[in-house]
């Protein structure tokens, strides 16, 4: 397998096309207005809650000019329950794909595919759900976010260009820097979401494995009708 070693990469990345899919919806309220009065054409890309939760904030006419159902774009319905909405190609060709890379450049234009600048991504209440004292393992299981995690890491891997944002108590730092360098963020801020973005995913997964590392198998077994 050949990998793909950049060498050239654009040290400020102007916001353009942003992902957003949070379960914890705190500082949408801030977020959105801010990301669209200093990007004015900014297009926001969005999914089940989320995007009812955008729609209400903007109105429909001003939704109009800005916000995307993830559905509409890929082309793909959502699962049911919600289950797969965002691990589609073009989603990934947009988090993935280098700035100054032709065969990229090439893949979005055969998919019809956008850049995505930045993701904006929380994940399933797991540890809230396990320190509940009526958890069960079914209810453990369910909490287990699978999409927020892959768009988390392709957007934290592709910090050379992607802003990954995992913290709600980043939206307004985020916006001054916006605010104060024409709708950009520098390589720098990059960088540092990019730990944090990792960061995040690992306690993620540790507390899942925590929980059932510690759930015996008769207590599974007691959850469910075996058939």
């Amino acid at each position: 397998m050949s990998l793909n070693i950049v060498t050239k990469i654009d040290g400020r990345v102007s916001v353009r096309n942003v992902l957003i899919s949070v379960s914890d919806k705190t500082g949408l309220d801030t977020l959105v207005p801010g990301l669209i009065a200093v990007c004015p054409h900014v297009r926001i890309f969005s999914t089940g809650g989320t995007y009812l939760a955008i729609l209400q904030l903007l109105g429909a006419e001003r939704a109009k000019h800005h916000l995307v159902s993830v559905a509409d774009y890929t082309g793909q319905p959502e699962m049911q329950g919600g289950l797969v909405k965002t691990l589609d190609f073009k989603i990934y060709l947009g988090l993935l794909s280098e700035t100054y890379n032709d065969a990229h450049r090439h893949d979005l234009d055969r998919t019809q595919s956008a850049t995505i600048d930045m993701v904006v991504v929380n994940l399933y209440p797991f540890s809230q759900t396990v320190a509940k004292p009526d958890a069960t393992p079914e209810s453990a299981r369910t909490n287990i976010d699978i999409g927020g995690p892959c768009m988390i890491r392709a957007a934290a891997k592709n910090y050379l260009r992607v802003a990954s944002v995992t913290d709600p108590s980043d939206y307004p730092p985020l916006l001054a820097e916006l605010r104060a360098n024409g709708g950009g963020l520098g390589l720098d801020t990059r960088f540092a979401l990019m730990k944090k973005a990792f960061a995040h995913t690992a306690a993620y997964d540790t507390a899942i494995a925590a929980f059932f590392a510690n759930t015996p198998p008769e207590r599974v077994h007691s959850t469910y009708t075996i058939h």
